[in-house]
């Protein structure tokens, strides 16, 4: 588990985080999301012991995140793998030597059986059996991630942070990768904590996400609660507006779950009230394979009680928009 405290973190006079606080529960796949300069990467620096923070505590596995005992701060990133949106590949070094680095570092020779074992074990886990002779020069972009994903893993972390590690990729490559990081934390109940600015990427691996912005938390929860249903923060974030709507009449947001979104409530509702009304919005949007959306309706200002019971009484969640 991490937990986060009251952590502020100063750049000399420039306030960076303020007053932070989270829990990361253990096994889950946990987004951090935000404009570039919200705070999300020294964060996530500062969970791993790479920036010192002013005040406040961060906690990992109950341990105090801490450059005041260094010795136990550099056991306590030996649990931590980290991967980055810059590859950080050696060029001189071919794939299993590239992964083979955090061994050298720790004392491990990466020749002796186990270590090869390890390795070649990776290499198959994210899918590069045939390339680990191969040098950087080689690869192409998502080839080279997979090898820093090895990397990351080949001290056996318990936690593994990813710091914008598909903003260079292309769409479908980054599918790919988030796939990858899926099948990870499924096969080997790996923790992480992903920064990013990428709606996708929230949207197809993490169970839940923190909003930041100018440093501060301003919303948690699951993805869909935070992107189907944003506050006014979080719609600016994703610059999305449901569009002029009418001045005339009421108009009402519906959103629909996993479970309602296939349900034919408007044309339901237009037969059993017999009104008439008008689709002014809709969306509908994919989180881990669940569908959720929502969908802005008009109807007059004397239908709007009768609307609202109805839905209600589908057990449909709206809102009147001013």
């Amino acid at each position: 588990m991490i937990t986060l405290k009251n952590v502020r973190k100063n750049f000399e006079n420039l306030e960076v985080l303020k007053d932070i606080s989270l829990t990361i529960q253990d096994g889950e796949i946990y987004g951090i999301i935000g404009q570039s300069g919200a705070g999300k990467s020294t964060l996530l620096r500062c969970i791993n012991g790479l920036e010192t923070y002013q005040s406040g505590e961060i906690l990992v596995n109950g341990q105090l995140v801490s450059n005041k005992q260094e010795e136990k701060l550099r056991l306590l990133q030996k649990e931590m793998g980290m991967i980055f949106q810059s590859f950080n590949l050696l060029n001189r070094l071919n794939v299993y030597d590239n992964i083979a680095l955090p061994l050298k570092f720790w004392g491990i020779n990466p020749k002796s059986e186990e270590a090869k074992k390890k390795i070649l074990s990776l290499i198959e886990l994210v899918g590069l059996s045939d390339k680990k002779n191969a040098k950087p020069r080689e690869l192409s972009g998502g080839q080279k991630q997979r090898v820093a994903i090895a990397r990351a893993l080949v001290l056996d972390p318990k936690i593994l942070l990813c710091d914008e590690a598909t903003s260079a990729l292309d769409p479908e490559i980054t599918r790919e990768i988030l796939s990858l990081l899926q099948k990870i934390n499924e096969e080997l109940g790996i923790t992480m904590v992903v920064v990013t600015h990428q709606m996708e990427v929230v949207k197809q691996i993490c169970e839940r996400v923190a909003f930041i912005k100018d440093g501060k938390v301003l919303a948690e929860g699951k993805p869909e609660e935070l992107f189907v249903k944003p506050d006014k923060d979080v719609k600016s974030f994703l610059q999305e507006e449901s569009g002029l709507l009418p001045q005339e009449g009421v108009n009402i947001q519906l959103f629909f779950s996993d479970e309602s979104a296939d349900e034919p409530v408007i044309t339901k509702m237009a037969r059993d009230l017999d009104i008439n009304f008008s689709i002014c919005w809709a969306k509908l949007e994919d989180f881990r394979s669940h569908v959720y959306g929502s969908l802005v309706i008009n109807v007059p200002t004397e239908e709007q009680e009768k609307v609202c019971a109805y839905l209600n009484k589908e057990h449909v969640l709206w809102e009147v928009l001013s």
